[in-house]
């Protein structure tokens, strides 16, 4: 497969690329979204003319540049993206928040940025706002973007700019630098503390022009955009897209998911690793079939899946299982993305070896990067090319960053360090925060623990502050611990004990719906989640499990107690962090008697 290489010029700003694709690639469907029954496609012409409507919107109403704008988006969609460049053109700061964050650090990002005006997706995030808002006696006029309801935004409708307006605003938009804040984006992480990460326009624009050799996507190309606008990954790629003119098409909710990959059949996306993990359970439910020949078809099929290779050739007896197992089994993945999927960049999280085997099996090649919020965000990725992509590795460093491991151990692990054009400029008001997160010589600490195989691969190996020593003095990892465990079908989530003990447990989040079908198979009556964690025989079937996978770790590694969750850690109670990982130190005191008691 060929990889066009692009310019790595004509945008230099992040609202200059609507000018860059009008140029280059002129698009009549660049934007599209789901409405009355059809997809309603936008022309880059009439997004420019929104964009250029509302920023005089803003322009006219006193706003000016460097003062705060909070947005709390749930899913993208053209009118985000038109807010946004809006914002932009002006010099106006925005301030994506999280639909899911907690009242607490919404009190905390409304008070340090004083912010002017807060636009939220809907009437409900509205009354959530308003409402912390008011008790802390906030000046922020506060709207939201759900038409025919009280307090709806009315400019965002807006398509009209006088020439005589338009002539100071592009007066403005001259005067806004490369190395203007672009954006504040709070990420509390696993520590529960908001920072506000600032970013320039050089940094995503750098980020951007980056990738732009490294995708496989054409102008006119369909791509579909589902996750949360408000996280740095997806609102830098959805830039992406526009500088390649490919025809963004942005999936309205949740449960239109199946129906929008259907009717867009997009050929790219990117995703996080839990959704290939639902549609791995739903594949690992029906291989607990009754019926002998289904289930053993599935179980071999995935088994093939889990030994493929990217490459240009294969052995011909692999090559004849490969294509059976995808005619009979495992096509179903892309059929349920539309059917003509090709390709997926996986990012926010650690994806486990096995799944991106099955998916690029499948026909829907899987590679996985790595970055941060801090880093604008991608610091490597696997590439589309045969040979540049290794399963369990987080890729190739992109072009124009450094990476290099700081104080590496015997194995070569050390905490990873970066340094380029897309290094955040530090943290909103914490100047102190700020210093701790570089060397003295300017290198980011990512507080990651990484090292490099197959010579120029990163491979994520934990989190600094989450490695722990046993009382015993064995150093324990435990995200490879984590993940290991996690490959059986029975656990969705783990997250390992250990610290200063004698030795390691894990809590365990059972995959319920393959649990309750288990039980179904084997005649055992189901209730609840909060009961049959307790059962006899499904205590029993979690014990084997964590005993097959303990066969393959060494002797200080393995799982020695469990406590079976009846409930799922949720953001919400803030258990998990927006990018889903675990909230170590609060699970730990949520679950501080059941654990003392695996001690005990």
């Amino acid at each position: 497969m060929e990889i066009i290489k692009r310019p790595f010029s004509d945008f230099s700003r992040i609202f200059d690329i609507l000018q860059y694709q009008k140029e280059k690639y002129p698009n009549p469907a660049a934007l599209n979204a789901f409405a009355d029954g059809k997809w309603q496609p936008m022309t880059i012409q009439e997004i420019q003319e929104r964009v250029d409507a509302i920023a005089c919107w803003f322009m006219n109403n006193g706003y000016s540049k460097g003062e705060k704008i909070v947005l709390v988006p749930i899913m993208g969609s053209p009118e985000w993206m038109i807010l946004d460049y809006a914002c932009q053109q002006l010099g106006l700061i925005t301030v994506p928040v999280h639909p899911t964050a907690r009242p607490e650090e919404i009190e905390a990002i409304l008070t340090e940025t004083e912010a002017k005006l807060c636009i939220t997706a809907d009437e409900m995030l509205y009354k959530k706002f308003i409402s912390l808002a008011e008790d802390r006696r906030t000046n922020i006029l506060i709207h939201h973007l759900e038409p025919d309801k009280e307090e709806y935004f009315q400019p965002i409708q807006l398509t009209k700019t006088l020439p005589d307006e338009l002539d100071v605003l592009n007066k403005i938009k001259k005067d806004i630098e490369e190395d203007d804040i672009l954006t504040i984006l709070y990420t509390s992480g696993s520590s529960g503390t908001p920072k506000g990460v600032l970013l320039t326009h050089r940094n995503v624009v750098h980020n951007i022009k980056a990738i732009l050799s490294l995708l496989p996507l054409e102008p006119g190309q369909r791509v579909i955009s589902f996750l949360p606008f408000s996280h740095i990954f997806e609102r830098a790629t959805c830039y992406a897209y526009m500088a390649f003119g490919v025809s963004l098409y942005f999936s309205h909710d949740k449960e239109s998911f199946t129906h929008d990959f259907k009717t867009v059949q997009p050929e790219f996306c990117t995703c996080v690793p839990r959704v290939l993990e639902k549609m791995y359970d739903f594949m690992q439910e029906l291989s607990l079939d009754k019926n002998i020949f289904k289930k053993n078809l599935i179980k071999w099929a995935m088994a093939v899946g889990k030994n493929y290779e990217f490459s240009g050739r294969r052995r011909p007896l692999y090559a004849t299982r490969l294509l059976i197992a995808r005619l009979l089994v495992l096509r179903q993945w892309r059929s349920m993305l539309g059917g003509k999927i090709k390709y997926m960049v996986v990012g926010a999280a650690s994806l486990r070896p096995e799944i991106g085997r099955l998916f690029s099996a499948a026909g829907i090649q899987i590679v996985e990067g790595y970055g941060m919020t801090e880093t604008a965000p991608l610091i490597t990725m696997n590439r589309f090319e045969p040979g540049l992509n290794r399963y369990g590795t987080v890729g190739i460093t992109i072009p124009g960053i450094e990476v290099r491991i700081d104080d590496p151990n015997e194995e070569k692990e050390g905490e990873i360090l970066v340094r380029g054009p897309n290094v955040m400029q530090g943290y909103f008001k914490k100047p102190s925060l700020t210093k701790e997160a570089f060397t003295e010589d300017g290198w980011f600490r990512t507080g990651d623990i990484g090292t490099f195989v197959h010579q120029r691969f990163l491979k994520i190996t934990d989190r600094k502050k989450d490695i722990f020593k046993t009382s015993a003095g064995k150093y324990i990892a435990p995200l490879p611990l984590q993940n290991h465990f996690a490959q059986s079908p029975f656990i969705q989530r783990c997250l390992i004990i250990g610290f200063q003990r004698p030795f390691v447990t894990a809590l365990i989040v059972p995959h319920f719906p393959i649990l309750e079908a288990w039980c179904a198979a084997e005649n055992i009556h189901w209730t609840s989640p909060q009961f049959m964690v307790h059962n006899i025989k499904v205590r029993a079937k979690f014990q084997a499990e964590v005993d097959r996978l303990n066969e393959e770790l060494l002797n200080f590694q393995r799982v020695r107690n469990f406590v079976l969750c009846h409930e799922e850690w949720t953001i919400e109670s803030g258990e998990i962090t927006n990018t889903l990982k675990p909230v170590r130190h609060l699970l730990v005191e949520h679950y501080k008697a059941e654990i003392e008691k695996m001690y005990n």
